[in-house]
């Protein structure tokens, strides 16, 4: 996420967490306020930790995401290189690939694409990373959404 411009975005996940017991939990990647050093290698080595023990990335997608490759493209990159499963949240409302604000690195990667509301990110949670892990065996690099069939039920 674009830490700047889209905190408010990650603040408000953190309270869907809190207000209606979501049964999906999550840490921020960016969350580094243990790293005393704040150089672009120890932040990166602490990504890299944190990347070790994550099971699924989520990626919130804002109107400045696409442009930032200091860590936000470099995180993408060891996302794709350890195979996790890809969420690509637009935070625009988008339930597709939004082919302006998605970053171009995951245009052409296996990733799920869905909007920005917790129910829908809860289910992603719970069906994606099996679903990823079967398209994988497939090689199968295509751009996934969930149908408005999954909204719907979902009460969306």
């Amino acid at each position: 996420m674009d830490a700047d411009s889209d905190l408010r975005y990650y603040y408000l996940m953190k309270a869907w967490k809190q207000s209606d017991h979501s049964s999906f939990d999550f840490y921020d990647a960016h969350d580094i306020n243990n790293i005393y050093d704040k150089s672009e290698e120890s932040i990166k080595a602490g990504l890299q930790e944190r990347f070790r023990n994550s099971k699924v990335f989520v990626l919130l997608v804002g109107d400045s995401t696409r442009y930032l490759y200091k860590y936000v493209r470099w995180e993408i990159e060891r996302a794709i290189k350890r195979e996790l499963p890809i969420i690509v949240v637009n935070l625009n409302g988008t339930r597709t690939i939004d082919d302006v604000k998605c970053p171009p690195i995951v245009k052409n990667e296996l990733a799920l694409h869905i909007s920005f509301n917790a129910k829908i990110l809860e289910y992603a949670l719970e069906h994606w990373p099996n679903l990823h892990y079967e398209k994988m065996k497939e090689k199968d690099k295509s751009s996934y959404h969930y149908k408005q069939e999954t909204y719907t039920k979902l009460g969306i």
